[in-house]
Formats: C-alpha cells, sequence, structure tokens
C-alpha cells in the first residue's frame, strides 16, 4: 500500500519535470548591460587592430631608414601580415579556450600575449626578432582578443545588431588614427624601443580592464563553440560568405599598410604619410556606425555588397590619380568609411546567412580562411611595385579587383538571401492553403496534390530589390 501512495504521489509531480524541456526562444535585451559590452569592444577593438594599423608608419620608418640592417622589403611585409594572419590563425584554439575556460580567460590569455609581444619587440635588432615578436606573438594576443570579443555584440542585441556592431568595430578605426599619429611622434622623440613599450602599457592596462567588463551570453541562446565545424562547407551561403572575406582582405591589407609608403613615393614627407595613415582610420572609426545604422534599415547583406563595390571603385578613380597631399588625404579618409566594411558587417551578415547558434563556428572557419589573404597581401602588394614612375600603380590595381571581387561573391550571396526568402514565403502559403482546404472538407489528411515552393530565377533575384 506504501508503495501504490507513493507512486500516486509521484505522478503529479512527473508532469511538470517535463516542462521545462520546452524552452521559450531567448530574446536579446536590445541593449542594458550589452551597451557596456559594445564600449568594451570599442577600446579592444582600438588597442589591438587600432595598434596593429600603425604599423604602416613603423614600415615606413623601416624602409626609409634601413633599421635593420640587411632586412628586406619583403620581411618587413611579411611582419604586417603575420601580426593579422597569426590573430585569425588561433582562432580554432581561442573559440575552444571559450568553449572550455568562458570569454574571461580567453581574453586575459590575449592580453598577456599582446603585452609580451610588444614589450619584446621594443628589443628588437635582427628582422627575425621582429617578425617573432610583432608578428607572430602579438598577432597571437590580437586573436585570442579579437575571437574572445567579436561575438558577444550581437548576442545583445536584434534591431540594433548592425548599430552596436560598427560603433565596437569602430575603434579600431579610432584607435588607428590615434596610434598612428602618437607612434609618428614617438619614433621621432622617444625611438622604437621606447614606442612599444608605451604601446604595450596602454594596451595591458585598457585590454585588462575590458576583459574584466565583458560578459557574454553564450548559456542564454546555446551558443554552439565548436572550433571547426565541417558540415558548414556543404552550404553553399557559407562558401560565398568565405569569398567575401577572402577578396576583401587581399584588397584592405594592401590600403591598409601601404598608403603611408604610398605617400613617400610620391614624394611626401613621412609626417604626412603618418597623417594619411592616420585619416585613413579615422574613416574607418567615423564610416562603420553608419554602415551599422544603414545596414539596419536598409539592409546588412545589401549594404555589405554596396560598401565593398564602392572601396573598389574608389581604388581605381581616386587612389591611382592622387598625386598630391590634398588628393590622398580626400582619398584616405573617403575610402576609410568602407575600407572596412568586411569587420564592420561579418557578424550581422554572418546572422543572416548562418543562424545565431552556429556564429561562433562560422566565423572560427571564417578567421582561418582568412590566414592566406591576411599573410600575402602585402607581401604581393610590394613585390608589385615598379621601379620608377607611379611605382603602387599595379598594386592599386590589384587591390581595386579585389575588392570588386569581393563585392561579386556578395551580390550572390544577396541572391542566395533573395531566394530563402522567397522559399519561405512560398511554404507558408503551401501550408496556409492546406489548412483552409482542410477546414473546408473537415478532413484530417493533407491534400496528396499541395503545390510545390517556388523562387523566383537567380538572374531576377540578382536585380529585385529587397531588403536584405
Amino acid at each position: 500500500m506504501d508503495n501504490e501512495f507513493k507512486t500516486a504521489d509521484a505522478l503529479p509531480d512527473e508532469e511538470p519535470a517535463a516542462s521545462p524541456s520546452i524552452q521559450k526562444p531567448d530574446l536579446p535585451p536590445d541593449g542594458g548591460y550589452g551597451w557596456v559590452c559594445v564600449a568594451c569592444c570599442f577600446l579592444i577593438n582600438a588597442h589591438t587592430w587600432g595598434i596593429n594599423s600603425s604599423y604602416g608608419v613603423f614600415l615606413a620608418f623601416y624602409l626609409d631608414n634601413d633599421y635593420y640592417p640587411g632586412a628586406r622589403p619583403l620581411d618587413f611585409a611579411f611582419v604586417g601580415g603575420l601580426s593579422i594572419s597569426m590573430a585569425l590563425f588561433v582562432s580554432p584554439i581561442a573559440t575552444s579556450t571559450t568553449r572550455l575556460f568562458g570569454t574571461r580567460v580567453t581574453l586575459l590569455i590575449g592580453v598577456c600575449l599582446e603585452t609580451l609581444a610588444l614589450m619584446g619587440a621594443s628589443f628588437t635588432h635582427r628582422i627575425w626578432q621582429l617578425l617573432l615578436s610583432q608578428g607572430v606573438c602579438f598577432g597571437f594576443g590580437m586573436g585570442f582578443l579579437f575571437v574572445g570579443s567579436v561575438g558577444i555584440v550581437p548576442q545583445w542585441f536584434t534591431k540594433k545588431r548592425s548599430l552596436a556592431n560598427g560603433v565596437g568595430t569602430a575603434g579600431s578605426g579610432i584607435g588607428g588614427m590615434m596610434y598612428s599619429l602618437a607612434t609618428n611622434a614617438m619614433i621621432q622623440s622617444l625611438g622604437v624601443g621606447w614606442a612599444f613599450r608605451i604601446l604595450a602599457i596602454l594596451a595591458f592596462v585598457v585590454n585588462s580592464v575590458c576583459a574584466m567588463l565583458m560578459k557574454d551570453r553564450n548559456k542564454a541562446i546555446g551558443s554552439s563553440q565548436l572550433a571547426f565545424d565541417y558540415r558548414l562547407f556543404k552550404r553553399k551561403e557559407f562558401l560565398l560568405l568565405l569569398g567575401w572575406g577572402f577578396f576583401s582582405m587581399l584588397g584592405y591589407i594592401v590600403l591598409l599598410f601601404s598608403l603611408p609608403n604610398y605617400a613617400l613615393s610620391i614624394g611626401l614627407t613621412a609626417s604626412q604619410g603618418s597623417v594619411v595613415a592616420a585619416l585613413l582610420n579615422l574613416g574607418q572609426g567615423l564610416g562603420r556606425p553608419f554602415v551599422g545604422i544603414f545596414s539596419d534599415t536598409v539592409g546588412r547583406i545589401n549594404i555589405a555588397f554596396a560598401a565593398t563595390l564602392i572601396c573598389g571603385i574608389l581604388c581605381f578613380t581616386i587612389w591611382i590619380p592622387a598625386k598630391v597631399y590634398g588628393v590622398l588625404v580626400f582619398f584616405a579618409i573617403v575610402v576609410g568609411t568602407v575600407a572596412g566594411t568586411f569587420w564592420t558587417t561579418i557578424a550581422p551578415v554572418g546572422c543572416e546567412a548562418i543562424s545565431l547558434e552556429e556564429l561562433p563556428s562560422a566565423l572560427s572557419i571564417v578567421w582561418l580562411v582568412l590566414v592566406l589573404p591576411t599573410t600575402f597581401s602585402e607581401p604581393i602588394a610590394l613585390n608589385l611595385r615598379q621601379s620608377s614612375g607611379n611605382i603602387y600603380l599595379h598594386a592599386q590595381i590589384f587591390a581595386g579587383f579585389m575588392y570588386v571581387g569581393a563585392a561579386t561573391s556578395m551580390w550572390l550571396l544577396r541572391a542566395w538571401k533573395i531566394g530563402q526568402i522567397e522559399r519561405v514565403a512560398s511554404e507558408q502559403e503551401k501550408l496556409r492553403e492546406e489548412v483552409e482546404v482542410l477546414s473546408a472538407q473537415g478532413t484530417a489528411e493533407f491534400p496528396s496534390g499541395s503545390a510545390s515552393v517556388v523562387t523566383s530565377s537567380l538572374a531576377r533575384r540578382l536585380f529585385a530589390w529587397k531588403r536584405v
């Protein structure tokens, strides 16, 4: 009898126990503490990508002063390329670290590595030492900080996602502007060694504070943190996303690192070259929030396509003819607003092509694929230089065509997204018609001859206007 009563008493408790399996979808707060995370992301970008952007100033100084005896221009090009490619190469490890130990540990590892790299670079006397410190080690530190923070902002926003992401990524532009000017001033007055040491101290303090304040929502959204989800390669929309990033980086690195030296090649001073680099970064800092705003209103894929195409056109129409300081300054500011569109919109566009839950895994693969273009883009540009005349002409043409190629990939992704929207709408209409038939016939079986899902042709979708 006691067992019977126990069984009967247990039955009512079993029904509520099953109810937690039906979970409501997580709704981001679209603000709140998310704005603190945006501010932290802004500062982290300023003290990783922003400091890295100042390498264009270091590069111009190295090339003009034979700072490392026996080093070739190609060696210096690889330093800048490695700092970015290593940041992307380490992304699977950083993703795994986030899954195993949490976001804060990942960020603090990045803080330590970046500080160590800048301090080590201040004591270098050989080019291989610079490659290991400012190239490899700094890249690893930047990678842990970037991968640990890049996916957090989209988790806090829905309608304002692109705006918030644009503000966060603007830090790299604003930081690049400040540190391009500051680095040139420090090199001229204190020398290369102390320039690195001051950057190391600033990066350590700011990034440490941001690492402690940053908070993710991985558990709330059930985020996947697989370091390498090979199944994504079976999806054509993901391949198009990779193509956009691959070609964008081939053009972006040329712009970022070659402009200061291009200024010297047309007879400008080192100070003017640093100003040009700073204004390029200023353009990025000012343009990225606006890219985010327009992405939320006009469509994230639409803006990514348009801004990438505009950047390619600007390389052909303004950079190539730019032979005086004023025109080069104008080009740097204008092209800066759209040059880094990939970094501004990769997370929001990734959410359009890939689900939010799969985004960390998708981004991990994206960063890994971008290792090749970021490593070899600047060496390609320096090898394309001519011995006389407009020595950067071939590099300028190369950068322009790479942006056009990136825009083409995004154009095709846009057509795919429109097709997906049409497919969903067609399926919903099909389901509505079947429900109406069921209601009219009073039967519990669906009709056998239901209409097939209909989408428009690829040619039509390429030129169709939709907010995507």
